[in-house]
C-alpha cells in the first residue's frame, strides 16, 4: 500500500505538489494521471526517497522509503528506463542490484527470463533499443520480489505485443495481491490496464475513483438509433425526455438507455435497424476533468502531450525526470 498525506513539493517560488492526499491499495492496477507539468513524476520520486517532500508524509508498506533496510524487496520502480551504464551488460547491471540490496544472485537469471530478456544477458545495455530497455527496468523492479510495483510510463518504446506483455504482467500481480502504481500518457492503454485511477492537475489531487465510475461521472452515455421511420421516431424520443441528434445515417439519443428505446419503439410498431449502445472513452473523461489545469497548450486545442521536454512525455527527455534511480538507494 502507497499512501500520501498532504504531500508538497515546492522549488524556490515553484509548487510542484500541493497538498496531495491519496491512497493506492494491494490488489488492483492503480493508474496515475495528470497533463504534462501536474507533477507525476516528482510524485514519485517522492515515493521513493528522491526527492525530500517540503510537508507532508508519503510510506510505502507502512514505512517512508528510507527507513527501508532493503528497498527493493519491498518497492520496485521504473522511473527511466535509460538508466543503466551503457558499458554494462543486462545480467551485470541486475547483479550489481541484487549485491546491493542482499538479494540471491540466482533471482537475475529468472528476472531475465520473465521479462524475455535470457538471450541478451550477456549484452551491453548501452545497445539495447528503447523497448529493450523498458524490459530490463521492469526485470530490475522485480528483482526484490516486492510487494509494491511503481512504473513511469512503462509501455514508451514497446511495440503492441510488448504493449500487451506489460498490461497482463500488471494484472497478474495486482492478482497476486501486489500494489501497483502506475503513470503513463496512453489513455487508450490506461482504459483497458487501470481498474482505480488518481488523477492530478496542477499538483493537486481531481479525483481518485474506479475507472469505470471516473468516466462515468466525466462523460454523457448514449444510443446509436437507425430505423426508416425516424421523422416519426424522432418526437416521440424528444417527448420521453431523450435528446436527439443526427449522427451518420441514424439518431444518437441521449437521455434514454437502450432498453427504454427499444421499448417505445415497440409499443408504436416502429421497426429498428440499429439500437448500439455508446459509452465514453477516458479520454474524453480526462480532457472533461482536467481541462482547467492543463499547464502548457498550442492554438491547436489541449493535448494529453505537450510535445518534447514535457512531463514524462517521451522517455528519459521528460522534465521532471532525473537519472537518478530508486533502485540504487540503500
Amino acid at each position: 500500500m502507497i499512501e500520501a498525506k498532504g504531500l508538497t513539493k515546492r522549488y524556490g517560488d515553484t509548487t510542484a505538489v500541493n497538498g496531495l492526499s491519496f491512497t493506492v491499495e494491494p490488489g488492483q492496477v492503480t493508474g496515475f494521471l495528470g497533463p504534462n507539468g501536474a507533477g507525476k513524476s516528482t510524485t514519485m520520486r517522492m515515493i521513493l526517497g528522491l526527492d525530500r517532500p517540503t510537508s507532508g508524509t508519503v510510506t510505502v508498506a507502512g514505512k517512508r522509503y528510507h527507513e527501508l533496510r532493503h528497498p527493493l524487496r519491498t518497492v520496485g520502480a521504473l522511473l527511466d528506463a535509460r538508466w543503466v551504464h551503457p558499458n554494462r551488460s543486462a545480467a551485470a547491471h541486475l547483479k550489481w542490484l541484487a549485491k546491493s540490496n542482499d538479494i540471491p544472485q540466482r533471482r537475475v537469471d529468472e528476472v531475465l527470463d520473465i521479462v524475455g530478456l535470457t538471450a541478451v544477458a550477456g549484452k551491453r545495455a548501452g545497445g539495447f533499443s528503447l523497448g529493450m530497455s523498458q524490459r530490463l527496468g521492469i526485470a530490475a523492479a522485480l528483482l526484490g520480489d516486492p510487494e509494491i510495483l511503481m512504473f513511469d510510463e512503462p509501455v514508451n518504446g514497446l511495440d503492441p505485443e510488448g504493449i500487451l506483455w506489460i498490461r497482463r504482467f500488471m494484472h497478474r500481480r495486482a492478482e497476486e495481491g501486489r500494489t501497483v502504481f502506475v503513470s503513463s500518457h496512453l489513455l487508450s492503454e490506461m482504459a483497458l490496464t487501470a481498474h482505480e485511477l488518481v488523477v492530478v492537475g496542477k499538483g493537486e489531487l481531481i479525483a481518485q475513483s474506479s475507472t469505470r465510475e471516473f468516466v462515468a461521472r466525466a462523460t454523457e452515455n448514449s444510443v446509436k438509433v437507425r430505423s426508416p421511420h425516424l421523422a416519426e421516431f424522432q418526437p416521440l424520443l424528444t417527448e420521453a425526455g431523450a435528446t436527439v441528434r443526427s449522427e451518420d445515417g441514424g439518431v444518437l439519443v441521449s437521455g434514454m438507455d437502450s432498453e427504454s428505446i427499444g421499448e417505445l419503439a415497440a409499443s408504436n410498431g416502429i421497426v429498428l435497424h440499429e439500437l448500439s449502445p455508446s459509452q465514453g472513452s477516458l479520454e474524453q473523461a480526462f480532457m472533461r476533468i482536467t481541462g482547467d489545469s492543463v499547464e502548457y497548450s498550442s492554438s491547436l486545442g489541449n493535448g494529453t502531450d505537450g510535445g518534447p521536454g514535457g512531463e514524462g512525455g517521451g522517455g528519459p527527455g521528460g522534465a521532471e525526470q532525473q537519472p537518478e534511480p530508486a533502485a540504487a538507494h540503500t
